[in-house]
């Protein structure tokens, strides 16, 4: 059978071409980085890459028109995350001059002290991401509120950020209602609640331990460290150019109820956005004219604390348009690599690994954070990943549960961790905070794969038929496409 006539699905790239790519990534994204010293800049070389792919792609026997399909297929994973984070920016535009984010960081302040704030920043944003299901929709909302507290507070943005993101990516997981926790179950043909009571043993552990490490953080901020007049000055600032009340926590407590009722995050994005418009219209005085400037440019401060001014000049759509563009560059990479059969030709050779059990959840963790870091997808790094080797967890006699934490104790808890991913890009874009300064305050997505991987080797929680309660089993081998 000729190349041109070939099925898809049997196209493949040699290892040595699939490994190119990588590589050139790899070696494209250091120079950038350490040598031109542009960390953030990542959109041309991402493209590069992609043309790299394309090349390898070709050589195997692919059309153009087929890794163009492959570029709109990872266009058209993006288009909903960058609406919704579209509207994210609109709605921090709405809420700052509602008086909305100034009243949350503005009581915030009254009430928290330094020494517990960055864990009760991660237990909340938990708490939040669980009733929501969306660790997005936490960040976006009490994430940037906090991000202001913190500020007043003393706290390096970097730390707050990373507490932030720790309990969002907690509820991402843990919730019946978020769509990676969905995937997982399905990827792994578990049912949603066995999945969700199996991830239990590794990612309680694991937020109990951020917890306590945040709560170690905060001793380092106890004792006359704070600058009393700076916190009055940062109050007094908020007081004297907005209008606060607790009726400002009507817009937030609504999002919630939404999300708990299952209406689309577009949607909760939009209806929120209106509302705090018309909170800035009826309660803080400005005119129909200046939300639509705000809503689109975004919302520019002057209280006359610097500082404050940083942080509440911020949203708007228009200020959301460089992490979109890279979301679409990355995710059309992304598409090459999966459509073109590059990332399942370099996990094959991981075979080898996944004879025993903790080779299998060793190989599983690894690979699902490699398609994080080459594909930009949390989506991608939960499927690929899980459904190469399943027919592994089925040999080795392990229930689908097994397969389906594993899949998002590496997938969905890294994925902030990628500064060109969708999760990474976000979380820059809603807390102003660059992904590579986050990141070692980010514990949770460290804890859980490591947490994962001991389990493996020493055998815990490694369950198998007959040893808990399950409904969940594996398909047979020709229900599977």
């Amino acid at each position: 059978m000729s190349a041109e006539t070939k099925p898809v699905q049997d196209k493949k790239p040699s290892f040595a071409g699939a490994l190119f790519v990588i590589l050139f990534l790899c070696v494209a994204l250091f120079v950038q980085v350490f040598v031109l010293d542009q960390p953030w800049d990542t959109h041309i070389t991402l493209i590069l890459a992609s043309v790299v792919a394309i090349i390898v792609a070709t050589r195997a026997g692919y059309s153009y028109k087929e890794c163009q399909d492959a570029i709109l297929y990872g266009c058209q994973l993006a288009m909903l995350p960058m609406l919704i984070l579209m509207m994210i920016g609109v709605l921090i535009g709405s809420w700052i001059p509602a008086g909305v984010i100034p009243s949350l960081i503005y009581y915030g302040m009254l009430i928290l002290t330094p020494t517990i704030f960055l864990a009760t920043v991660c237990l909340v944003c938990a708490i939040a991401s669980v009733t929501t299901g969306s660790s997005w929709t936490t960040g976006a909302t009490f994430g940037v509120a906090f991000m202001g507290i913190g500020m007043g507070l003393g706290i390096p943005a970097a730390m707050t950020a990373g507490a932030v993101i720790s309990g969002a990516i907690f509820g991402d997981k843990m919730s019946p209602l978020s769509d990676s926790t969905n995937l997982g179950a399905a990827v792994g043909e578990a049912d949603l609640f066995d999945h969700i009571k199996s991830m239990m043993y590794t990612t309680i552990p694991a937020l109990v331990i951020a917890l306590i490490l945040y709560s170690i953080m905060g001793a380092r901020f106890a004792g006359g460290t704070i600058d009393a007049g700076q916190i009055a000055m940062v109050l007094d600032g908020l007081t004297a150019n907005f209008h606060i009340s607790l009726i400002y926590f009507i817009p937030p407590i609504l999002v919630v109820i939404l999300a708990v009722k299952r209406v689309p995050g577009l949607a909760v994005m939009i209806i929120a956005s209106i509302v705090g418009a018309a909170f800035a219209m009826i309660f803080q005085g400005y005119g129909l004219g200046e939300m639509l400037s705000f809503m689109n440019n975004g919302y520019s401060a002057d209280t006359g604390v610097e500082a404050l001014d940083a942080l509440l000049s911020r949203g708007g759509l228009q200020s959301m348009m460089w992490t979109i563009s890279l979301g679409f560059v990355a995710l059309s990479f992304g598409g090459i690599l999966e459509k073109t059969n590059v990332l399942s030709v370099l996990l094959e050779k991981m075979g080898a690994l996944v004879r025993t059990v903790g080779g299998l959840v060793t190989t599983h963790v690894i690979s699902a954070i490699l398609v994080n870091l080459f594909s930009a997808s949390q989506y991608m790094a939960i499927i690929i990943p899980g459904r190469m080797y399943r027919p592994a967890y089925k040999k080795l006699g392990l229930l689908p549960q097994v397969l389906s934490r594993t899949s998002e104790d590496a997938g969905t808890v890294t994925s902030p961790l990628v500064p060109w991913g969708l999760c990474g890009v976000f979380f820059f874009g809603c807390l102003g905070v660059p992904t590579v300064e986050y990141i070692p305050y980010t514990f949770l997505s460290f804890l859980v794969p490591i947490i994962a991987i001991i389990y493996s080797w020493v055998g815990f929680a490694m369950f198998k038929e007959g040893d808990i309660k399950s409904v969940s089993k594996f398909k047979d081998d020709e229900e599977v496409s």
